[in-house]
This record gives structure tokens, sequence and C-alpha cells, in this order.
């Protein structure tokens, strides 16, 4: 198995998270049961089992904040805010397995084609 960096698995962990919150208000809203969600629920569970307890902390506080608190990045430009990154910020990214944030906003950042 190819080991994951931590923003790959943030990422994951945000993507289950959305998915079990839209399958909870669809129970809600149509009354009826969605089937697999505890599939998710423990998917959810065993991620968070690999994911640091820091970054872990870093997720909870943004999501206070933000619905997504991870967001990709374009050509420099923060997909949450819209505000314009550094010119470093792809270099440092590419090469540091850091996780960045965004200096305006303060998303988890990750970056998508350029």
């Amino acid at each position: 198995m190819v080991d994951k960096s931590q923003l790959e698995l943030m990422v994951v962990y945000q993507d289950i998270e959305l998915m079990i919150n839209e399958a909870e208000e669809e129970q809600t809203s149509a009354g009826f049961n969605v089937e697999g969600m505890t599939n998710l629920e423990k998917a959810l569970d065993d991620l968070s089992e690999t994911i640091t307890q820091q970054n872990l902390r870093m997720y909870y506080r943004l999501k206070k904040k933000f619905n997504r608190p991870i967001v990709p990045v374009r050509k420099d430009i923060c997909l949450g805010c819209f505000a314009k990154q550094p010119n470093s910020y792809r270099a440092k990214a590419v090469s540091d397995q850091t996780i960045m944030t965004c200096e305006q906003c303060g998303r988890i950042l990750f970056l998508i084609g350029y």
C-alpha cells in the first residue's frame, strides 16, 4: 500500500465527513434511512487514527468557522476565499510535506492542476 501524506488523508477525511452530513440531511428531509452510513462512520473512525492529533485539532478548529476547512489552490488562488497566495507557495507545497494554510482565510490548502 502506498503511504499517503497527512494532507491527502485529511482531504479524504473531509470528503467522508461531508458525505455523512449530506446523508444525514437526506434522512431528515426524506424520512428514510440511507444505506452505508455505518460504513462511512467506520471509515471516518479508521481514518482519524492515521491522522495526527495536531492535524485533527487544526481541522476541527477550522471546521467551526468553515463548512470546508480544506480547499484547493489553482493558479495560486485559494478557492475558499479567492485570495492570491504568494508565488513561493507552489514550490514549497510541492517540495515539502508540510500543511500549508491560506494567508487570508486560514484554511488548509492543497494544490490542483496548474
